[in-house]
């Protein structure tokens, strides 16, 4: 689809290997809160990988943005048959529309797939340039006739955009972990930090994990071998077993990703007696700084290996290499008591039937301020020493 807006023209591609792979980066880099996640090859090895199609109920119809020959705007958009995989949760919405015999699916998300990272998301050279991407979007979703559009976990200028053009905007909260301190510290320093209850608890997981045999060994970038990811993709495959589900990514796409962007990974592996037991996977954005926990699974259950896998072995290699900034991924209030304090997230609704918009409005502006008083109760508990 070329479709003109202003002195743009906007394209639809079904394939992220359509789009320019130097021009996307160089937008993203350009833009506020960029992350690994939203590079052109993580979007190629969703596709490549069979991970994120069609056939996986996301079909995608990523948004260039085009001033002559040059890439001014650019966006991850995908045809949703389900809603899986978003961490923004619209099942009501879409057994209201069923219950009233209209149809929800397919709508249309601009997200990362199966990634709640909170970033930029319109990736844009200006603000006449984001603004038109939000005109493109609302016009692919005019002329497909769907229910809806969504933009999920993007960032404040990507907000003021699409509430700007009329989107209806929704905030939750997860934990994150910042530094106070610029220079590298041990592990030991920081739990000096916490309250004595939070220190002690941390202390007794982590020693039931040692008199269990268990050590870690870490493994960055291209450290990161082959037999190492089949280890990994194993352990994460018995996570969603255990909770009787199916993994969303394939091998190919670790493979891919690996292969593609090998400086972003960061894999931590539990060994007993010379064995492997677990794996803990994190992505990671070297230039600024910022470790993002993603997948971790293991042989077999042992007592708090998942705190110490996915939280403390994490939070002393960010301390020891100056990171500025830990993301434990979607929910979790037991994340607080290990030092990742709620921060909030947002993203952006656009239904097209009136009623419905109203009724959804009236429910997000209800929401938002139960979360709002639930962030300041959150605060209220604070595990950290008061100064």
């Amino acid at each position: 689809m070329n479709r003109g807006v202003a002195d743009y023209v906007i394209r639809v591609a079904t394939d992220p290997h359509d789009l320019p792979l130097q021009a996307w980066n160089d937008l993203l880099r350009a833009q506020e809160l960029p992350t690994p996640f939203m590079r052109l090859e993580y979007f190629q090895a969703l596709h490549a990988s069979g991970s994120a199609v069609a056939s996986t109920g996301w079909q995608p119809q990523f948004l260039s943005l085009w001033h002559g020959d040059e890439l001014v705007g650019a966006c991850p958009a995908y045809l949703k048959s389900h809603s899986y995989g978003e961490y923004v949760f619209d099942w009501a919405w879409a057994d209201a529309y069923a219950r009233h015999g209209l149809p929800y699916y397919p709508k249309l998300l601009v997200a990362v797939p199966f990634t709640p990272v909170p970033g930029a998301r319109l990736l844009a050279r200006d603000a006449a340039a984001r603004d038109a991407l939000v005109r493109g979007l609302q016009a692919l979703a005019a002329q497909l006739q769907l229910s809806s559009a969504h933009v999920l976990f993007c960032n404040d200028a990507d907000m003021a955009a699409l509430q700007g053009a009329g989107w209806l905007p929704r905030h939750n909260v997860q934990f994150h972990w910042q530094n106070t301190q610029q220079t590298p510290r041990e592990f030991k320093d920081y739990l000096a930090s916490l309250q004595r209850d939070k220190r002690k608890k941390i202390q007794q997981e982590q020693r039931r994990v040692r008199e269990a045999g268990v050590r870690f060994e870490v493994r960055e970038g291209a450290q990161i071998s082959a037999q190492d990811w089949d280890f990994f993709y194993r352990c994460y495959t018995l996570t969603y077993r255990a909770h009787r589900s199916t993994p969303y990514l394939s091998r190919s796409f670790f493979a891919e990703a690996s292969r593609q962007m090998a400086q972003h990974w960061l894999m931590f592996i539990a060994y007993r007696e010379g064995e492997r037991l677990a794996a803990s996977l994190l992505a990671l954005d070297p230039e600024r700084r910022t470790a993002y926990g993603r997948y971790w699974g293991a042989l077999e259950a042992v007592p708090c290996l998942h705190f110490d896998a996915c939280y403390y072995q994490p939070l002393a290699w960010c301390l020891a290499q100056g990171y500025q900034r830990f993301e434990g991924g979607a929910q979790g209030e037991h994340k607080m008591a290990r030092g990742l304090m709620p921060v909030g997230t947002q993203s952006a609704h656009r239904l097209a039937h009136p009623q419905f918009r109203d009724a959804v409005a009236e429910f997000l502006a209800r929401e938002g301020e139960a979360m709002h008083d639930y962030v300041n109760e959150l605060e209220q508990h604070q595990p950290f020493k008061k100064a």
